[in-house]
């Protein structure tokens, strides 16, 4: 196994329609390999998925417990405080609930934190501790 790698995110939905409209209205665009059960969205390097939670069940074989959604935060890195604000606003009109809104924080950076549809956590920060690329991917160590 190669440590320190990600290539597919997935996040188990109650409505896949409900999610893929939700995503759409934040610019997401869906690539191919979809289906009624599964959604699948290329993100640099890495592929995000929104699954059913009823067919994520049958493939599990087991029941999915309810609230397994709060134990992370996903989040989106942005160049400045302003871009967190237009990107939270955004969130906030496709839908999203907020959680707390775009601040100053005690580590020095500014963010805020929104739930999608399901209850999963986003944070939209600027960190002014790292460097970000013309594509928003971190660069260096961080």
């Amino acid at each position: 196994m190669t440590p320190q790698r990600i290539t597919l995110i997935t996040l188990a939905v109650a409505d896949l329609e409900r999610s893929r409209a939700f995503y759409a209205k934040l610019g997401w665009s869906e690539t191919k390999g979809g289906n009624d059960s599964i959604a699948f969205y290329k993100i640099a390097g890495q592929f995000f998925s929104l699954y059913s939670s009823e067919a994520l069940a049958k493939d599990l074989g087991k029941p999915i417990p309810e609230q397994v959604t709060g134990g992370i935060t996903l989040a989106t890195n942005y160049n400045s405080p302003a871009e967190v604000d237009n990107a939270f606003a955004a969130a906030v009109a496709a839908g999203a609930q907020i959680i707390t809104q775009p601040a100053k924080v005690f580590w020095g950076g500014y963010s805020g934190n929104f739930a999608d549809p399901d209850g999963h956590l986003w944070e939209l920060a600027h960190n002014p501790f790292w460097t970000l690329d013309e594509t928003g991917q971190i660069v260096g160590d961080a």
